[in-house]
């Protein structure tokens, strides 16, 4: 299997005194749906953070890719932002002066989509997501398992080859949690987009490919 995501010798401090990541090693294949589990303060949303590179490692190497992550290179990071990943996150993160279908459209505005071509893909996108006839709501008229079905859309919109989750079911119903996992099962099947996926519910994790562990910043079988 195509590695998508690596990590060589990864660390992370802060005012050398807390450590959030230590020596942490791992490979995700192109296409898998992985789990990263942890306890508070493991380092779980520090290493997404760092995957999606909103963060820099104090020390080591992220290939995204196959490609080395320049974290000095803030144009780089941009572009892997923007080409190669998406984001989901546990608070939605939706604007709420923007309808759902501008909410999804919105991360095209900066990549300069011609409007039609915006419009086309957010609609393609909400029917995807089971939203095609909220499309003009907006979030506050919008339970919070269509505002994150919306943020799981406008993550796509991008074609990105890796989805970041941070924990995507974290303000959900079990009900709605569960419909939420089973749309980004879906859409790792049928697109082959990479998922990684914050969580520190263990029986999501037995739905997913594999789970990697996270304890003290290491990772541990």
């Amino acid at each position: 299997m195509e590695t998508i995501i690596e990590t060589r010798h990864l660390n992370k401090a802060y005012n050398d005194q807390v450590t959030a990541l230590a020596d942490v090693n791992l490979a995700i294949g192109k296409g898998e749906f992985v789990a990263l589990l942890g306890r508070s303060g493991s380092g779980k949303s520090t290493l997404l953070n760092i995957l999606g590179g909103l963060d820099a490692p104090t020390s080591g190497e992220v290939r995204i890719d196959d490609k080395s992550v320049d974290f000095g290179d803030r144009k780089a990071l941009i572009a892997l932002r923007r080409e190669s990943i998406g984001f989901v996150f546990q608070s939605f993160n939706l604007i709420p002066a923007l309808t759902a279908q501008e909410n999804v459209e919105y991360p095209l505005l900066f990549n300069y989509r011609d409007t039609a071509v915006r419009r086309e893909r957010a609609a393609d996108l909400l029917s995807l997501v089971g939203l095609a006839d909220r499309a003009h709501h907006y979030p506050r008229e919008m339970s919070g398992g269509e505002q994150q079905r919306v943020a799981i859309a406008r993550a796509l919109i991008g074609e990105p080859l890796i989805v970041l989750a941070d924990e995507p079911t974290g303000n959900l119903d079990s009900k709605t949690r569960d419909e939420i996992f089973g749309l980004m099962r879906q859409v790792n099947q049928e697109r082959e987009t990479t998922f990684l996926i914050v969580t520190h519910e263990r029986e999501l994790g037995k739905r997913t490919d594999r789970v990697i562990n996270l304890l003290d910043g290491s990772v541990v079988a």
